[in-house]
């Protein structure tokens, strides 16, 4: 029996790195053996955070990789904003450097919240648009699948969806109008109502609206949404064949990623601060890994309480090299974005960290979807915001390995969340 064809719009994709093109990767090396051939369609030029060629070795030689060239206002936003013509431009408000006019900053904010709508990658709808109707034409196609953000793809899945009369799926690996920095883009009021009417013509237009978290996807549903389905981030079992097993030779706590200002967290480098003042011994043999790129704020944090010399700064690494970053620290630290959405954010590390086999130190809501799944794995510990002699007794009890857990991660694999999508797919048409 022949498989299915189904068209997946996305912005990231390899030579792109980070969280955001690792959700599909996955699901399009998988899909296959779930009795559906993706064709992806992606941007030849995007303007990406990172890199990663590495990851182009995991894209399956047999899937079609139709890419187009976009233009986006980054040179200008750049030349605007005082950045370098080689600079990567990083996604919500992360800088590695302290802005040097806080008034040609707040201009070049307000001009991307309100000229560019729904984000920087408007300017590839109608292009895409147009290249997409002329291949729908002539290759049959059983569904869409659209993955923002960037949601300009939601935008370009509409428009095809309408013409078509094809099923069409919604994924959202984060907020629109929820997302945390969403207030911090100083819209005006017809902006605002521009963003709001866009993202629920989307929502009540797509057959299927796919989320990565339980608490996200009852957001969505209460902006719109009809038939919402979760199928959470995961990690691929392939890619943790090789790790080391043999641990650092100091106590490392390790964060991978971007360390954003909202997940600065005082409570941390309070507690840090404090346990290397009382302990000798735990002050000789620490040290903090922070992998990814890095706010000024968190590095003035740091430094504010004297850890400067206990930090180990990497900036971005491929993705392969995370893994044996991880596998050889004896904690990992993840950090919930202290928010207003804060409950309902899942990082996509969370699994990776898991499959790494180490225990994992979570700052976050106490009774958010993250809290639950480190309750339901055994995977780690969750502090809160405010909850700093426990942080505090959860380091030292992780120093002297008081703390052992076993994570269950069985039906956080990509193979069986790439099954889940097969299902649902069969079941949309």
């Amino acid at each position: 029996m022949n498989n299915k064809k189904v068209l997946i719009i996305t912005y990231y994709w390899p030579p792109s790195g980070g969280a955001g093109v690792q959700r599909w990767l996955k699901f399009v090396k998988y899909l296959p053996k779930n009795g559906w051939d993706p064709i992806v369609y992606t941007t030849e030029n995007g303007e990406y955070p990172v890199l990663d060629h590495q990851l182009a070795k995991e894209i399956p030689e047999n899937v079609q990789v139709i890419k187009t060239p976009i233009w986006e206002p980054y040179s200008w936003y750049k030349k605007l904003s005082g950045r370098k013509k080689n600079d990567n431009i990083n996604s919500g408000f992360l800088s590695e450097n302290k802005k040097k006019s806080k008034l040609i900053e707040h201009i070049s904010v307000w001009i991307r919240g309100n000229w560019f709508i729904p984000d920087a990658r408007k300017f590839w709808i109608k292009p895409s648009i147009k290249h997409l109707s002329n291949y729908l034409k002539n290759n049959k196609v059983e569904a869409i699948i659209s993955s923002g953000p960037p949601h300009s793809m939601h935008l370009i899945a509409l428009a095809l969806k309408n013409k078509f009369n094809l099923p069409w799926i919604a994924d959202f690996r984060d907020p629109w109008t929820n997302i945390d920095y969403y207030q911090d883009l100083k819209l005006s009021k017809s902006s605002d109502l521009k963003h709001k009417r866009l993202e629920k013509k989307v929502l009540e237009n797509a057959n299927i609206t796919l989320s990565v978290g339980k608490t996200l996807g009852e957001e969505l549903r209460n902006l719109g949404a009809g038939n919402i389905k979760v199928i959470e981030n995961g990690y691929d079992p392939d890619d943790f064949k090789r790790k080391t097993k043999q641990l650092d030779n100091k106590f490392t706590l390790a964060h991978i990623g971007s360390f954003t200002p909202s997940r600065n967290h005082p409570i941390l480098w309070n507690s840090l601060k404090e346990l290397i003042e009382e302990n000798n011994e735990f002050a000789n043999d620490f040290q903090l890994k922070l992998i990814g790129k890095i706010d000024h704020s968190v590095k003035e944090s740091i430094e504010k309480n004297n850890l400067s010399k206990f930090v180990e700064y990497k900036s971005y690494i491929p993705h392969d090299q995370v893994i044996q970053e991880q596998a050889s620290s004896h904690a990992l630290l993840l950090l919930v974005n202290n928010t207003p959405n804060a409950k309902g954010i899942v990082t996509g590390k969370v699994f990776e960290y898991m499959a790494s086999e180490r225990p994992i130190l979570v700052i976050g809501p106490k009774d958010g979807d993250l809290a639950e799944i480190m309750n339901q794995s055994n995977a780690g510990i969750v502090c809160d915001y405010n909850e700093k002699e426990k942080l505090k007794k959860t380091i030292l009890d992780l120093y002297s390995k008081k703390i052992e857990l076993k994570p269950s991660i069985e039906k956080s694999s990509r193979p069986y969340l790439t099954k889940k999508l097969g299902q649902i797919l069969n079941e949309l048409i």
